[in-house]
């Protein structure tokens, strides 16, 4: 094994904390759907999801080579500089989990790096041409390209059963789900455990230990792989919540059109070695199959909340990592405020968490609508109430028609 120096041991170590957290964050991208329509129970979704997680960290290094040797310069950068990343991105997952929005574990990623990448060495040493080509370009067109085909997907499969039996449909259809959702998690494993991968193989490159352009040494693919499938098996339930039925209600159609788009963009993008956001994708083709159905509805409240989270990951995490590394900078000393800074809001976070708990017990537990618009609720104020229905306490009454009066003069 590379030979290691103290702060080269503490950037792995946090590495795998990251992808720890980037295992609990993303689990919602394969098994949300899944678990919302009752295909599978929660705890066996997320064993499966961690499994498939695993073995897909070993089937490509594209991802990681695009991180380790294509998005910043490699000469020049500390080891510093890697862990400075790192806690820009660890603590936007943690911030982005307790509210429960699937934000992008993988922008989070790149802008800590970018950011402490610019505060050490400058503009100079990002490259431009590879963040907007495999970054940022796949950003935009990914989740697009994902929910227009979960929508023609949703629509083929309703047309395609139209005229089958509703049971035999929705049995054949999550068995569809499951299928589709373990190809989620094993293609959320080729892409997402490589970063972590990537991220260590740079700050071994950067410590001396293995030779510049190095591909990730096997311990590295193992540790990683295993780091996120613990992280799917604790399940980021609240995240699931939102992905699952904060966005739009699945039926098991909607579901395996879904996960099927989403899987198929996956793994195209992992071949082309684009640091894609699995959040993204998944996303939007879960967006695209309540489009599909008709009747169906997107919560556009949430959707809105998500894209603005999706907005601020980049800078947030850059944000964060540029003023770490500006810390890391000063020393040693800086290093272990940084270090403890990064442990204390972690806790902190976990225990803000404990207020309102989601687990796999209530994870499908409906969330509330969006609130009624203006014209809504003019109409329910001016509902007049029913007939015989007495307000306020006051009464009226109506006399009687009068007697006809009698004529004394008349009178024999």
């Amino acid at each position: 094994m590379e030979s290691f120096s103290l702060i080269l041991a503490i950037v792995v170590v946090t590495a795998l904390a990251f992808d720890f957290t980037n295992g609990f964050h993303d689990t919602a991208n394969a098994m949300a759907t899944t678990i919302s329509t009752g295909a599978l129970k929660p705890k066996i979704a997320v064993t499966m999801s961690a499994a498939l997680n695993l073995v897909g960290a070993f089937l490509s290094v594209e991802v990681a080579n695009t991180i380790s040797k294509g998005l910043v310069d490699e000469n020049g950068i500390r080891p510093e500089v890697i862990f400075a990343a790192l806690v820009g991105a660890i603590l936007w997952n943690l911030v982005t989990w307790l509210v429960g929005l699937p934000s992008s574990s993988s922008h989070a990623l790149m802008g800590g790096l970018i950011g402490a990448t610019v505060a050490s060495a400058g503009f100079g040493a990002v490259h431009g041409d590879v963040l907007v080509a495999k970054v940022l370009l796949p950003a935009v067109a990914a989740p697009l390209v994902a929910g227009l085909a979960a929508t023609l997907a949703t629509r083929l499969s309703y047309a395609l059963s139209k005229n089958a039996e509703d049971e035999a449909t929705r049995k054949g259809y999550r068995a569809g789900q499951i299928a589709s959702a373990g190809l989620v998690s094993l293609a959320h494993g080729t892409n997402d455990a490589q970063k972590t991968m990537g991220i260590i193989t740079l700050a071994l490159i950067a410590g001396g230990s293995i030779a510049p352009g190095s591909n990730p040494p096997t311990w590295v693919i193992l540790s990683a792989g295993l780091a996120i499938a613990l992280g799917t098996y604790i399940g980021g339930w609240r995240i699931i919540r939102t992905m699952g039925k904060g966005l739009t209600d699945l039926q098991p159609q909607q579901g395996f059109a879904a996960q099927t788009s989403a899987a198929t963009a996956i793994l195209a993008s992992s071949h082309l070695g684009f640091s894609l956001s699995t959040t993204h994708v998944v996303s939007g083709s879960v967006m695209g199959a309540g489009l599909g159905r008709k009747g169906g509805t997107v919560r556009w409240s949430t959707a809105t909340r998500m894209v603005i989270a999706w907005l601020l990951t980049l800078p947030a995490a850059a944000l964060v990592g540029a003023l770490a590394e500006s810390v890391t900078d000063l020393g040693d000393w800086g290093t272990a405020v940084v270090a403890v800074f990064l442990v204390a809001a972690s806790a902190t976070i976990w225990k803000l968490s404990r207020r309102e708990v989601v687990d796999s017990a209530n994870v499908n537990d409906t969330e509330a609508g969006e609130p009624a618009g203006v014209v809504t609720t003019a109409i329910a104020a001016v509902t007049p109430p029913p007939t015989g229905t007495v307000t306020d306490g006051l009464t009226a009454t109506i006399p009687s028609p009068a007697a006809p009066a009698t004529d004394p003069a008349a009178t024999v």
